[in-house]
């Protein structure tokens, strides 16, 4: 079978490589992806310093769009950010958070991070004025003091929003949405519960016309019926399915790795920090796809809508993510159990088990 080539809209790493971990890092992960049938690619962060985000995203520059040796296309980051709600932020960082800058004036600390920051909000937010090119996706918590401004500033820079790791109710999801937000991260993680009097943010992402969701697609993060209720209610052309991977996907069991400069282990199928946190997912884009066929029940042609063809439209890469006359040559070959054989970028054989 031969599908367009996977793109993954979100991952921090794999097989021991972290995106933060250095100037190499990046193109490292890269090098690793096409074995898993991924052709394109956001490398993602999770909250960090200013330094290691102009690092991060000096790499992606160097890397982005003409695909190198043996490598998957590195397209603009997906930052995780530190405009994040603190109750919600998972296995972020707590040190690294901040409100985001409002009005020229350095931000605040919000409950939970340091004192002593040796940053503020507008200092994350100059690295991304300086690499725009580098930056695609941005992740806020709307509720925070000041997101709605910094939605518009983002929006008006070619960025693209979305709404993650947040408390936010569902009015305070649609003033996002109003501002620009037309993104929304690993739905259902991260974020209240949907419930039917409060619907809160899952139900502002589910019933907005303008917002297509993520969806950690490793049969950890959300059960089958969930995501198959999610892709009832938006379509699969408002649907991208993620595998969030961390540095720990593709290792064995009782394996190590980091994820943002923190230790995670793997266990029951995921990762977890070691207060037992669950850290991201060890999933790869193979996996992915069998998990949306054998357990969700989707089509080929609708899984492979999830994994490429709708990340591709909604980043606006119209060459990407079908298989059509005129679009690149961004292809994995798959055999009847749905394992990678082979992956092509632009048309060349980058992997193959043949």
């Amino acid at each position: 079978m031969i599908l367009p080539g996977f793109i993954d809209v979100h991952v921090h790493g794999l097989e021991g490589v972290d995106a933060l971990d250095g100037p190499d890092a990046v193109a490292d992960i890269s090098r690793r992806l096409p074995k898993f049938g991924v052709t394109a690619f956001c490398p993602t962060t999770v909250a960090c310093s200013p330094g290691a985000l102009r690092d991060m995203l000096r790499s992606v520059g160097d890397l982005r769009g003409v695909p190198s040796g043996s490598s998957a296309r590195v397209l603009p980051a997906h930052l995780e950010s530190n405009f994040i709600n603190p109750e919600y932020r998972g296995a972020q960082p707590a040190s690294c958070l901040t409100l985001p800058p409002r009005l020229g004036l350095s931000a605040v600390a919000p409950s939970g991070a340091k004192a002593d920051a040796e940053y503020s909000g507008a200092d994350i937010l100059a690295e991304i004025d300086r690499a725009r090119a580098s930056v695609g996706i941005v992740t806020l918590a709307p509720e925070l003091e000041g997101a709605l401004d910094l939605i518009r500033h983002l929006v008006s820079h070619g960025h693209r929003v979305s709404l993650g790791h947040s408390g936010a109710t569902l009015e305070q999801a649609r003033a996002a949405i109003a501002a620009g937000a037309r993104h929304a991260t690993h739905l259902f993680n991260r974020m209240p519960p949907l419930s039917h009097r409060a619907p809160g943010l899952a139900g502002a992402i589910l019933t907005s016309e303008e917002v297509a969701a993520e969806v950690i697609c490793d049969g950890v993060h959300v059960h089958p019926d969930m995501v198959r209720m999610a892709i009832a209610a938006k379509g699969a052309r408002r649907m991208m399915a993620i595998t969030d991977g961390v540095a720990a996907a593709g290792l064995p069991d009782g394996a190590s790795a980091s994820l943002g400069g923190r230790r995670i282990r793997v266990e029951r199928s995921a990762a977890y920090l070691e207060d037992g946190t669950l850290a991201g997912s060890i999933a790869t884009m193979d996996r992915v796809l069998r998990f949306l066929v054998r357990d969700v029940g989707l089509s080929l042609n609708d899984a492979a809508q999830l994994t490429a063809t709708t990340p591709a439209s909604e980043l606006g890469l119209t060459d990407m993510g079908r298989i059509e006359q005129g679009a690149f040559a961004d292809l994995v070959v798959m055999d009847r159990d749905f394992m990678v054989k082979q992956t092509y970028v632009a048309g060349k054989l980058v992997y193959s088990t043949i």
